[in-house]
């Protein structure tokens, strides 16, 4: 991990001094306003992600106590630790989040930031599809996109440690390396190798945005050779198995170690036949109440990520209404429109199929996590369709050199003023959205003051050795408790598999008794009535709320869990 990091960022610095030395175009146009918008935005975002805990269900089931485990322990999870759930995903995000913590020192707030890296590098990098960087109003529509995406992220923000923003991200990423090095193909094809591998390593759903890379490669290289249509589209398969082959291997490597290691399958493991066993096991009644809700979901205009889908077909089809017919100038708007409509229909199919081969019916008849699965291609879609648009307007502009441009590059006063006032609520628009999301994120702080990990993280330190402590954890909140969301937190916080959430204390004295007996420690975050009215009947004691010993005549009052 070290090895990767260091020499990713010696690469930069070289890189640099590269740009510097050469005196290129790059070098000479030095910063731009969208340069400052984004170290602005980067450090306030920043700084409040690094304030923020970690609330959300999934950050414990796997995504935080990964992170941990690795941090902690030095190597991949094994058969023998029960405490990592989901033994298949992935580990890509989680290694580079655990090394930052490495440097900066292991916190919620530590991983988040790591992660918030990542996610801001791949939203700055979409910039490099901009042919003339110098033309604010350009860069100022990244800026509103990058904005938007915050609007359609509601169900995943940044401040918690999904990867569902991160892969559409990455995925943009890959996209605007193939198009920004499509006359340097050495180039193009190691980016595409590193970028599909790093989608598959991140999560298996990654490969959705796999397929969608490799098909714009083999495009991109079909479009740029000369020759008839069956040699350039084959010299375009030819050579896009390369990088994406290799970036297969990777992940082939990963699923062998996955079922070399544990025996059983894995939650959402890429299993042919735990596809068939659950098939087998579903009726056709069950798969068809599935898909009639699931249609029923994205076909509402109260659906987030429906009303992505509409907007962002209305702003492409306007974009070429704009400027074919009223500019007079060919663009790629309608197919790219056409390509991006048919990515939506395929994502949909394999989100649906996911549902009834992976989930159980409990899980998919509620679309558990839909809208975070749908909102992540929403997302995807939303950055390609603002990368087509912009290369469109550039391309339509009176004066097409872009080294002949000046401020006099325009066909007339009046086109100029409509181009800055643009410019000026472009800015307007994107940087309220900003400070939109921030105050929301801080809202979201406060609102959480009561959660669970803020009640424990108020009682004692999280331990930071993996033990096998017995540990009950008293939770008020039922469903905190039938969800195992309480239970996840208490493993992720007292790093223990033997963790337990319960709120069901309506039981004899005697009954009562062999359920704590059962257990080492006792955690209770908030006063309950009923625990403490059988405390007192079992054991004739006053107890409200705190951190206990189990001992044969009760509890005992201790200030921490020793490690």
């Amino acid at each position: 991990m070290r090895l990767v990091i260091i020499l990713g960022a010696c690469f930069f610095v070289i890189g640099l001094l590269i740009l510097y030395f050469k005196k290129s175009d790059v070098s000479r146009e030095g910063l731009h306003y969208f340069d400052l918008w984004m170290l602005f935005f980067g450090i306030a975002f920043g700084v409040v992600i690094y304030n923020s805990p970690l609330i959300h269900y999934d950050n414990y089931s796997h995504w935080a106590i990964i992170v941990k485990y690795l941090f902690t322990q030095g190597h991949l999870p094994v058969a023998s630790d029960p405490i990592i759930s989901f033994t298949s995903y992935p580990p890509a995000m989680a290694l580079f989040i655990t090394q930052f913590v490495t440097w900066l020192g292991f916190s919620e707030g530590g991983m988040l930031l790591g992660q918030f890296i990542v996610i801001w590098a791949g939203l700055y990098s979409v910039f490099a599809v901009v042919r003339d960087r110098t033309r604010a109003t350009f860069t100022y529509v990244i800026c509103l996109i990058l904005a938007l995406l915050n609007v359609f992220n509601i169900s995943i923000r940044m401040d918690n440690l999904l990867v569902d923003f991160v892969m559409p991200v990455i995925a943009a990423v890959g996209f605007a390396a193939v198009y920004t090095y499509r006359e340097k193909r050495g180039l193009q094809l190691l980016l595409t190798f590193l970028f599909s591998g790093e989608l598959l390593l991140i999560k298996n759903s990654g490969a959705m945005y796999v397929v969608m890379l490799g098909a714009y490669l083999i495009y991109s290289i079909a479009h740029d050779v000369q020759g008839n249509w069956f040699k350039r589209w084959a010299l375009g398969l030819g050579e896009a198995f390369v990088p994406l082959g290799l970036g297969y291997l990777l992940f082939f490597w990963w699923s062998q170690h996955v079922h070399t290691t544990f025996k059983a399958v894995s939650k959402h493991e890429i299993s042919a036949q735990a596809y068939q066993h659950q098939l087998s096991s579903e009726s056709t009644v069950t798969i068809s109440k599935i898909g009639h809700k699931f249609l029923e979901q994205i076909f509402s205009f109260n659906s987030l990520s429906t009303k992505g889908v509409i907007l962002i077909n209305v702003v492409l089809i306007m974009a070429w209404i704009i400027i074919r017919l009223f500019l007079k100038k060919k663009n790629h708007l309608a197919s790219s429109l056409v390509a991006i409509d048919i990515s939506f229909i395929i994502y949909y199919i394999s989100v649906f199929g996911m549902y009834i081969v992976s989930m159980p019916y409990a899980e998919a008849i509620n679309l558990d996590g839909s809208e975070r699965y749908l909102s992540s291609m929403v997302m995807l879609n939303m950055l390609l369709a603002g990368m087509v648009i912009v290369n469109t307007m550039d391309k339509s502009m009176f004066e097409i050199d872009i080294h002949k441009r000046g401020i006099r590059s325009y066909r007339s006063i009046s086109t100029k003023k409509l181009y800055q006032n643009s410019g000026i609520v472009l800015t307007t628009f994107a940087t309220i959205l900003m400070f939109s999301e921030i105050n929301g994120l801080k809202f979201n702080q406060a609102l959480n003051e009561n959660a669970l990990p803020i009640q424990l993280a108020k009682m004692m330190p999280q331990n930071m050795h993996y033990n096998d402590n017995k540990i009950l954890l008293v939770d008020i909140h039922p469903n905190d408790v039938q969800t195992m969301y309480a239970g996840y937190v208490g493993k992720y916080y007292f790093y223990s598999d033997n963790v337990s959430a319960r709120e069901n204390f309506m039981l004899s004295n005697a009954d009562f008794k062999r359920v704590l007996n059962n257990y080492q420690y006792v955690i209770i975050p908030e006063e309950y009535a009923t625990f403490t009215t059988m405390m007192k009947h079992a054991y004739h004691q006053t107890i409200t709320k705190g951190i206990f010993k189990v001992t044969n005549g009760g509890l005992v009052p201790v200030t921490n869990i020793p490690e």
